[in-house]
């Protein structure tokens, strides 16, 4: 199954969700080096503005997410991008809540990061359902196009 939501037959999904994972994992790390002092004030601004651009980012790579999964046929896989696209919607929401928790507050708080944590293992229950799609059941692959052993035209190098 090919996806409607693609550049040059490159799905547009993948390209963009790396923007918010990279950015709230790196907002984990910045917690955790203020919390740990081993840093000055300058981790803890990092680590809210780094989930500001990590909410742009999972707002910008849910409308090709969505876009793919109105194109799912398949129940089953229907049913894996429903429970993909609830864990993230859950993981921007918890993302939102804990901006706010961090607007014009001590910044020694422990709640915020805390939520921070659970958004990253939930995202990682939604990373993992979304290459259950890809690579059990082919969403987003052009099956017709590939030849022996993966590869496109037959070609072992892929060129």
């Amino acid at each position: 199954m090919t996806t409607p939501a693609s550049i040059l037959r490159h799905p547009v999904h993948p390209m963009l969700i790396t923007l918010p994972i990279g950015l709230w994992i790196f907002s984990l790390v910045c917690d955790v080096i203020f919390m740990m002092g081993w840093g000055g004030i300058l981790w803890k601004d990092m680590a809210f503005y780094t989930m500001v651009g990590g909410i742009c980012g999972a707002l910008l790579a849910a409308v090709p997410g969505y876009i793919d999964y109105r194109s799912i046929t398949d129940p089953q896989v229907k049913r894996i991008g429903t429970w993909h696209m609830a864990a993230n919607l859950t993981v921007v929401a918890l993302y939102v809540l804990n901006v706010y928790m961090r607007m014009g507050n001590d910044p020694g708080r422990r709640l915020p990061v805390l939520l921070s944590f659970l958004g990253v293992c939930l995202l990682g229950v939604s990373g993992w359902l979304g290459g259950e799609m890809v690579y059990v059941h082919g969403v987003a692959v052009d099956k017709a196009e590939r030849g022996p052993a993966g590869t496109r035209g037959g070609r072992a190098s892929g060129f």
